[in-house]
């Protein structure tokens, strides 16, 4: 089990996805630049600060995957999602769609160009199956 967000997780994430054909084939257009996901600080959940994975993925590959902490706005990451801890939970757990949790404000897009995400459903929807088949230990 690895906890979320930790190095940990983040490399299980990169492996996972790296290990799936589906988002080899679906994520290949991709060329637009890395991809970060910030969980906000929630000191009830012991995240005393912002923290995050940064997936450097690039035609269908994630070349790297950096845990960062203390940091809502990376800036090696050209796209920045940031959301609660539980909004993440939502998403990782298959409940909240990350393209239709932007569309609703569940989730905020800070960096990058809504349009070039919309265009990529598919690939972010095999991220976060990549994400469920990582064994997480969340803190609530």
């Amino acid at each position: 089990m690895h906890r979320f967000p930790s190095i940990e997780w983040a490399e299980a994430l990169r492996i996972a996805l790296n290990n799936s054909r589906a988002y080899r084939e679906v994520g290949r257009p991709w060329t637009f630049g890395s991809v970060a996901m910030i969980v906000l600080s929630d000191p009830d959940r012991g995240l005393e600060r912002d923290a995050g994975i940064v997936l450097h993925v690039h035609r269908g590959e994630c070349r790297h995957a950096r845990f960062v902490e203390g940091e809502s706005d990376p800036k090696d990451a050209d796209f920045v999602i940031v959301g609660s801890y539980a909004r993440w939970r939502d998403v990782i757990e298959g409940r909240l769609d990350p393209i239709k949790g932007m569309m609703e404000g569940k989730l905020k897009l800070a960096r990058g160009h809504l349009p070039t995400i919309i265009r990529f459903v598919e690939p972010s929807r095999l991220v976060v199956a990549s994400a469920a088949k990582v064994p997480t230990m969340f803190a609530d």
